[in-house]
């Protein structure tokens, strides 16, 4: 029988190569035809989307034609490391503020959930498998790393197939996968439950915290205080569910919208975008990554992740629960539901004391004004999800500002 995991793998590798597609289509501002055709040429590599000339054309433009105080805000974790490394907002318009968004799957993810997969670590004949970022994450009173130093088995895994590989080689353990992502995980946790059932390993679950980015668009758009005036699409993300996934948000809220890659031309690009789009006062959903992003996405990806799980309701740190933003295994597939196979209490708990992750992750706030900010909270010594994972604004922050 054909292996699920190993096919969708195929298919994420495929949609994310370059595909030969113009990088920038033609634009309507002056730039030296040489220029330009380096632009429509098809790029092998990455140092090619961080030439000079492309970047000083594209940040000319948006200082030319930017002539009003914006708010935007990169959905993605992803975007906001590359914005801090590549010192973006160093040559941006003060009249541009970037804003960092719940893009950061172990950030938004509930402090109830973490304290559910520190309980599972704890649990008999239990082998906790976890990406890298959640070990660190505090719980109420522990960690997942805590539990391991406590010589609880809990495993670093780099994808779902090694942690169906691990109940592979022992049958006699129950391995229990902590499923926390976006769209872009949720479909290969699906193709590691299709591959356990159909190589009936049965001692196989996951824990499903799983959340959906569009839903989150509407909240934030909901929220009495935020301010922002366009949004940067998430890359990996949107080349999974394609750009239609996000014109029922745009068509109510005629928000600008502009999917962007990771690379400093890619993101300088999709600030253009939105610039023109609010100069022109003519809101659009953009693709500004056609070399990886289309417009249906991934159909069979979508297919196996519809497959698996449904929607539901889900609590989201910082802005609290919103309808249809998360993702449930299926009936069909309960036996491999770390919920309905342990007793574990994910009650909704409190946030740490003084931590104001949720504030972060809308927009409301930054980093400084955390008061736990590089006084208490550190990667050291972190107090909030935003301190620990790779993809956190705080951890951004600490790492590369001031």
């Amino acid at each position: 029988m054909r292996n699920q995991f190993g096919e969708i793998c195929i298919l994420i590798a495929e949609n994310s190569c370059l595909t030969g597609r113009k990088f920038l289509p033609s634009m309507n501002f002056g730039i030296a035809n040489s220029i330009l055709q380096r632009y429509n040429a098809s790029m092998k590599y990455a140092e090619e989307y961080r030439t000079g000339n492309i970047i000083r054309h594209l940040t000319d433009r948006i200082h030319q034609i930017g002539s009003r105080r914006v708010r935007f805000m990169e959905v993605c974790g992803t975007h906001t490391m590359s914005i801090f490394r590549h010192g973006i907002r160093s040559l941006l318009p003060k009249t541009m503020t970037l804003l960092s968004g719940p893009g950061c799957p172990v950030c938004v993810t509930a402090q109830s959930e973490i304290d559910a997969f520190i309980a599972l670590a704890g649990k008999e004949n239990v082998i906790l498998t976890s990406f890298g970022d959640l070990l660190r994450v505090p719980g109420n009173n522990s960690s997942l790393q805590q539990q391991r130093a406590m010589g609880r088995d809990v495993r670093i895994v780099y994808s779902t197939v090694d942690a169906l590989e691990i109940a592979r080689k022992h049958p006699d353990k129950n391995v229990v996968f902590a499923g926390v992502g976006f769209e872009t995980t949720a479909p290969t946790v699906a193709a590691s439950i299709l591959s356990a059932k159909a190589m009936n390993v049965n001692n196989f679950f996951v824990f499903s915290a799983h959340k959906r980015v569009p839903p989150a668009l509407f909240a934030l758009m909901d929220m009495e205080k935020t301010q922002i005036d366009g949004f940067i699409l998430p890359g990996h993300v949107s080349l999974m569910i394609g750009m239609k996934a996000y014109r029922p948000f745009f068509e109510k809220y005629h928000q600008p919208c502009v999917a962007a890659g990771f690379e400093p031309a890619d993101i300088f690009r999709a600030l253009l975008m939105l610039v023109e789009q609010i100069e022109a006062g003519s809101p659009k959903l953009e693709n500004a990554y056609e070399r990886a992003v289309s417009e249906d996405g991934n159909p069979k990806a979508i297919r196996m992740m519809e497959e698996v799980f449904e929607t539901v309701d889900a609590n989201w740190r910082g802005i609290g629960v919103i309808t249809g933003s998360g993702l449930a295994i299926r009936d069909e597939f309960a036996a491999y539901d770390a919920k309905l196979r342990f007793e574990i209490d994910i009650t909704d708990t409190e946030n740490p004391k003084g931590c104001i992750c949720g504030q972060i992750l809308t927009g409301l706030k930054t980093p400084p004004d955390c008061p736990l900010y590089k006084k208490i909270c550190s990667p050291i010594n972190p107090v909030g999800p935003c301190m620990v994972s790779t993809e956190g604004t705080c951890a951004a922050y600490y790492r590369f500002s001031g």
